[in-house]
């Protein structure tokens, strides 16, 4: 029987990279997206669709978290709060989502047990993100813990996070090397078209690529 991994991927350059990771590991992909109101939901949705797709996933979940919309206080769910561009700054910025890799890591395990995976997948970035505490190794590894306590004796979870401590440079060069088709993947928190290439998503990224010395391949305006 193949081993399988649930990989947590938002349609984004460095979920994508995981997934690809995780099969050139030797591990059968079972796919999950959210949709939870973030402003680009329909181009994610779109990216992670057509990513599945490339690398040939039979098994892909897409689940609804419509009550982010209800609790708020996210640029990315608040539509009335404003996306920064001005750069990026020290602390946790606006466009944190209180709790969001809590939440999808839970769903995830759920959705892990039933499908028989060994391991779940998630793009977490410590070293080189936008400052999000969900993002931390010491706190996937505890829920890692709390995970494996809350579910069948039999089920043995590991969570993996092979880009935690990496630069978006080093993630970009990493997905060159496992062609990871960056050209397919949606990094922009405002626009759905053309991306900013001002909010701290897309800082974050055109630094990586310039880093890296390989030019972006998605389109900006």
């Amino acid at each position: 029987m193949n081993k399988k991994a649930l990989c947590i991927m938002s349609g984004g350059m460095d979920s994508t990279l995981v997934a690809y990771i995780m099969r050139n590991r030797g591990y059968e992909i079972v796919a999950l997206h959210f949709n939870y109101g973030q402003r680009t939901l329909q181009k994610e949705l779109e990216a992670y669709r057509t990513i599945c797709s490339d690398l040939n996933v039979a098994e892909k979940y897409e689940i609804d978290l419509d009550f982010f919309k209800t609790i708020g206080a996210s640029a990315l769910t608040d539509h009335t709060l404003r996306v920064p561009t001005e750069g990026i700054e020290p602390g946790v910025p606006i466009t944190y989502v209180p709790f969001r890799n809590g939440i999808f890591l839970s769903i995830a395990t759920a959705i892990a047990e039933k499908e028989g995976c060994s391991a779940i997948a998630i793009g977490v970035v410590e070293e080189d993100s936008s400052g999000y505490p969900d993002c931390r190794e010491s706190f996937i590894r505890t829920f890692e813990n709390a995970a494996n306590l809350g579910t069948r004796e039999t089920t043995n979870i590991t969570i993996e996070m092979p880009l935690v401590h990496l630069k978006k440079s080093q993630i970009v060069q990493e997905s060159i090397a496992l062609k990871a088709p960056l050209h397919l993947t949606w990094s922009c928190y405002q626009n759905n078209d053309k991306a900013c290439g001002v909010c701290d998503s897309c800082r974050l990224r055109l630094r990586g690529f310039e880093q890296a010395g390989i030019p972006d391949p998605i389109e900006y305006v």
